[in-house]
């Protein structure tokens, strides 16, 4: 699907550039033109960009080693 006409941005090229790094709305815009020209797909190309951002990894919880006695 397109979401940018002005720029021929697809879905794909979002979901891509996300996979690659891209972490926010004008990092995607200088990446790919998205949202550059007319704006009208700025909210969608936002949540494909936040939908398609790979999940932090989880914090690692650090218990207490006990010693044995």
């Amino acid at each position: 699907m397109y979401v940018c006409i002005c720029n021929g941005i697809t879905e794909a090229d979002i979901r891509r550039a996300a996979e690659a790094g891209c972490s926010s709305l004008p990092e995607l815009t200088m990446r790919t033109g998205v949202g550059a020209c007319c704006g009208t797909c700025i909210d969608t190309a936002s949540a494909l960009l936040d939908a398609a951002r790979p999940a932090a990894p989880a914090a690692s919880i650090a218990l207490p080693v006990l010693r044995a006695a």
